[in-house]
């Protein structure tokens, strides 16, 4: 077996397992797991510690009797690691850190490790939190590797190519150094509140420009604790979920008066696109009389989207 791993991220690597000693790894139900999956960290060997000093409970979760003659133990260490191809084991944070958000188990050292090999992150803790009551959000702390650091829609893309969508965080943090405790290991309890301040978009950010894109926005920057929302702001970017979506659909259905369905919020992601299907769905209903004044929304709808299109496309142009 060829034992020369390249080590071309910031992973360093635990290396690999002494004689008579056997590494393996578990998932959550207790099931080994194959090269290049996370699982937890366990030690198999005859050459173990009999337990832990008076604490039987620790001893029987921990120690697992082997199966096979010999006298061999399994000690599950609570570690999370990685198995590559050549043998080669990757440390991948505690499994402490595992949580789980709206019926999924999610390993945080998985998220932080993809936002870590995209390169331009020095160092990311994911944690979650539950800042108000029933809200409970994956929240990134990054510490950026370059200058300007990487936008929240560029790192939400790399999350999206290596992880499935509930494990990609609805919000990040960006701080010059993570605080620390005296054993230089990360003092999550000092880890900021997300605040209030719209995330660092691709796209920059619009003000409404009808009275229909202004209450959206009104309802949009309420649910998700925001203090403004830019019309061309995606949802998700701005940290939303299934469960935000909910709120905000009902809030529009009381407040403007239109039947629209749930799915339409990530058909139609941005305050613009959303205010394009509401006027649609109000000019279905509306008297004679109200219908010239709703289609003429509707095309100052369609004039300020592609005024804005030529204006990027323009802006464009002229960086290169």
């Amino acid at each position: 077996m060829n034992k020369e791993t390249n080590i071309d991220d910031n992973n360093v690597p635990v290396g690999y397992p002494l004689k008579d000693m056997e590494i393996l790894l578990f998932d959550g139900d207790g099931n080994e797991v194959g090269s290049n999956q996370i699982g937890e960290m366990a030690v198999r060997s005859r050459y173990l510690s009999p337990g832990y000093w008076r604490k039987t409970d620790f001893t029987r979760a921990a120690f697992l009797p082997s199966t096979e003659s010999g006298g061999e133990r399994t000690y599950r260490t609570g570690d999370l690691g990685l198995m590559l191809d050549d043998g080669c084991l990757l440390h991948m944070g505690r499994k402490d850190f595992q949580v789980k958000v709206r019926g999924h188990r999610v390993e945080v050292g998985e998220i932080e490790a993809a936002l870590l090999n995209s390169g331009k992150i020095k160092e990311v803790v994911v944690t979650l939190r539950e800042d108000r009551p029933g809200d409970q959000r994956l929240v990134a702390y990054v510490v950026p590797a370059e200058t300007p650091a990487p936008t929240v829609t560029a790192m939400r893309h790399a999350l999206a190519e290596k992880l499935p969508s509930y494990m990609i965080p609805s919000a990040f943090v960006m701080l010059h150094a993570l605080p620390l405790l005296p054993n230089c290991k990360v003092d999550r309890r000092q880890l900021p509140t997300p605040g209030s301040t719209r995330a660092d978009l691709a796209s920059p950010s619009l003000a409404p420009q009808t009275p229909v894109e202004e209450a959206l926005a009104d309802i949009w920057a309420e649910i998700l604790g925001l203090d403004q929302v830019g019309i061309h702001d995606n949802f998700l970017e701005l940290g939303g979920d299934s469960l935000l979506a909910v709120r905000i659909i009902s809030r529009v259905i009381s407040i403007m008066q239109v039947d629209i369905p749930l799915r339409s919020l990530f058909e139609s992601p941005t305050v613009a696109d959303m205010a394009m299907v509401i006027t649609q769905n109000q000019i279905k209903k509306a008297e004679q009389k109200d219908i010239e004044r709703m289609l003429a929304e509707l095309e100052r709808l369609s004039d300020n989207a592609a005024k804005q299109l030529l204006s990027t496309e323009g802006a464009e142009s002229n960086k290169k």
